[in-house]
């Protein structure tokens, strides 16, 4: 990097903020103003701290792979425009000998790393292929979706805009691993896109148009790049967004009587398409994501009796593709995924931020179990839509990524989606059970700018 890399980033740093505050302006919650602008301040500084970790400190794919070969491609189509073609084809029909380094052999078999090649070579054009500059577009775009998310849950429950803000635009290990070059940033902005136009189409009824766009656009992108993702994810929303409709039932008897209806029918559903698009699913699919749980743990074994991956770790259970060995392995790849690296097995500087968030997840966890009741929990799980799918996503999730990835530096990033989920939920079980005289449509009033003290009170509406 260089000095231009710098001014480049300042200048468009600039014009984020100048977009971002012009879109505050439609904003008369000085709460929704007041957590726009610190989230934005805050990715601005995580990108600084990304690209200083990726490009200085422990170079990854963030470098030598997704930015390298993007601006390769960026200059191949400089050199002849007819090379824009690459643009639009797929990884394995790249001619690998036009890559920038031969390092790179075979990474393009998958099409989910030529995806995040091909928007870096795009944003090039716009930064003249500049690394920290291309770090805060795909910055930006993880914020724009994770904005959403947040406003989604500020508009059920006003009253815990700090927990909120704390789980979705604070956590560590979430923000710094979405503000760069990588598949993360992407993914986790579409899921806050997804999220906010489901619910606005098939619970407010509003904007069908427009929110069927940022579905397929966001759906697109989840599909192209994390596409288990997109399968753990929607069926559980769908089951809120179901939940959340049947109780604007006011006949108790008929909420009785659709709620488990609808509940099955949903599952028996979702097994018809799961069943149907098999072959499009691929290793998704039920037979296939026992294949590849078995297959990445297979690679990572040898990879330690090679003696490479100094960060793999054992699960300590033995996965022969049966769902006996799953339910087994569930526990602990759970475990992994939310509370390791502990901090003895922090061995490096990009696993000891995870793993101080995972202790502070931890006990977090055991404090609200301990407080509310081990019964207490598991029922406001059970009959709170909204924590039941937070809860459930984050536990699947953190199944499948623990199961499929035994190695803490991956684990650090690929965990990310989940995480936001884990912590909105268990900060919903401890209102629900320690607050439950509190009000659903309670709202939070932030004082003016010229008040020298800001501290938000509550009211009731």
């Amino acid at each position: 990097m260089d000095a231009n890399d710098y001014i480049l980033f300042f200048v468009y740093t600039f014009v984020f903020y100048l977009i971002f505050k012009s879109r505050r302006t439609f904003y008369t919650d000085p709460i929704l103003r007041h957590y726009h602008k610190v989230g934005f301040w805050i990715k601005i500084f995580s990108t600084i701290a990304f690209t200083v970790f990726n490009y200085k400190i422990s170079l990854g794919d963030s470098v030598v792979l997704y930015w390298r070969e993007g601006y390769n491609i960026f200059q191949l189509i400089q050199h002849d425009i007819h090379n824009i073609k690459l643009l639009f084809i797929h990884g394995k029909e790249f001619d690998q000998a036009l890559l920038a380094d031969t390092w790179n052999l075979g990474y393009f078999n998958d099409d989910n790393n030529y995806m995040v090649t091909k928007i870096v070579a795009v944003f090039s054009f716009l930064t003249f292929g500049k690394y920290m500059v291309i770090n805060l577009f795909f910055s930006m775009i993880s914020f724009s979706g994770v904005w959403r998310l947040y406003k989604f849950f500020y508009e059920q429950y006003p009253h815990l805009y700090k927990q909120l803000a704390i789980a979705i635009l604070y956590l560590p290990t979430f923000v710094f691993w979405s503000s760069g070059i990588l598949k993360d940033p992407i993914c986790t902005g579409a899921i806050g896109w997804l999220t906010y136009a489901l619910y606005e189409m098939f619970y407010k009824k509003k904007a069908f148009l427009k929110n069927i766009i940022i579905i397929v656009f966001a759906s697109f992108a989840l599909i192209n790049l994390k596409m288990y993702i997109l399968v753990s994810y929607v069926p559980f929303f769908l089951l809120f967004l179901i939940l959340k409709n049947v109780n604007l039932i006011r006949n108790s008897l008929v909420k009785f009587l659709i709620g488990p209806a609808l509940i099955i029918g949903s599952i028996f559903a979702g097994q018809q398409v799961m069943k149907k698009f098999e072959k499009d699913l691929g290793s998704y699919a039920a037979e296939g994501l026992a294949n590849q749980i078995k297959h990445q743990q297979d690679t990572y074994k040898q990879q330690a009796a090679e003696g490479i991956g100094e960060s793999n770790f054992s699960l300590g259970v033995d996965f022969d593709g049966s769902m006996g060995s799953m339910l087994k392995m569930a526990p602990a790849a759970i475990v992994a995924t939310l509370y390791r690296p502990f901090i003895w097995e922090s061995t490096k500087i990009s696993t000891l931020l995870s793993s101080l968030e995972s202790l502070a997840l931890m006990i977090l966890t055991l404090s609200i179990l301990f407080k509310v009741g081990p019964r207490k929990f598991f029922r406001t799980i059970i009959k709170d839509p909204t924590i039941t799918y937070c809860f459930l996503f984050a536990l699947l999730f953190a199944l499948f990524v623990g199961a499929t990835t035994p190695n803490f530096g991956t684990l650090c990033r690929y965990k990310i989606p989940c995480m936001p989920f884990y912590v909105i939920a268990l900060f919903l079980i401890r209102d629900k059970c320690l607050n439950p005289k509190q009000a659903p449509a309670t709202k939070a009033k932030i004082p003016e700018k010229n008040d020298h003290k800001f501290e938000p009170q509550l009211e009731l509406a």
